[in-house]
């Protein structure tokens, strides 16, 4: 059974706070094969008009960053070398900030996970990538602009999580100084988490 979706009142912590307390929550979508869901247990926060890491580096609006302007808790899809990601755009309005959800923790309809996902041999690699859990959960460029805070794609309360680690953020090498913030946080020893400490 899910519970109903986080109000859009949750996504209003600051941008590093709402990476963390989104460690645990129940990424849901809901779709015609049926629905798919799993715990968030590794996220990454992305800092812009100052984070050299992230789309909306010096305030660059464009047609995919401009999601990333409007209201926290809006779904920010894009694709990147033929993957879907899915972030959870944070910040005040005009602020354009966004928290990139790398991994789960399959929790319902793991059937179709593996289906989509083509039998994957080992559990634990069906979800343990942004691009993985995109694909397991049918979340699709089409999602971009939604709601988390409503059907078919959202996020609800979850698991209590014991404890946070925190560590620097992925594929981002020539990102300067930006490389080096320890913007992205996991529930420690998870492993489902993308990448090991």
């Amino acid at each position: 059974m899910v519970n109903s979706p986080l109000p859009e009142s949750f996504y209003t912590e600051s941008t590093l706070e709402l990476a963390q307390q989104l460690l645990g929550k129940l990424l849901v979508k809901e779709t015609k094969e049926g629905l798919c869901s799993g715990w968030i247990v590794e996220t990454e926060a992305y800092i812009g008009p100052g984070d050299r890491a992230a789309h909306s580096y010096g305030n660059r609006r464009t047609a995919r960053t401009e999601v990333m302007f409007g209201k926290p808790g809006l779904v920010y899809t894009y694709v990147m070398h033929t993957h879907c990601l899915v972030n959870v755009v944070s910040g005040q309005v005009g602020q354009p900030e966004a928290i990139l959800i790398r991994a789960i923790e399959p929790c319902s309809g793991i059937e179709l996970m593996h289906k989509r996902r083509g039998f994957v041999k080992k559990e634990v690699d069906l979800t343990n990538g942004p691009g993985k859990l995109t694909k397991a959960l049918g979340i699709v460029k089409d999602d971009y602009g939604r709601s988390f805070s409503e059907k078919p794609l959202y996020i609800c309360e979850g698991i209590d999580v014991q404890q946070v680690s925190s560590g620097t953020r992925i594929g981002i090498d020539n990102s300067g100084e930006a490389k080096d913030y320890l913007w992205r946080f996991w529930i420690s020893g998870n492993r489902f988490i993308s990448r090991k400490w």
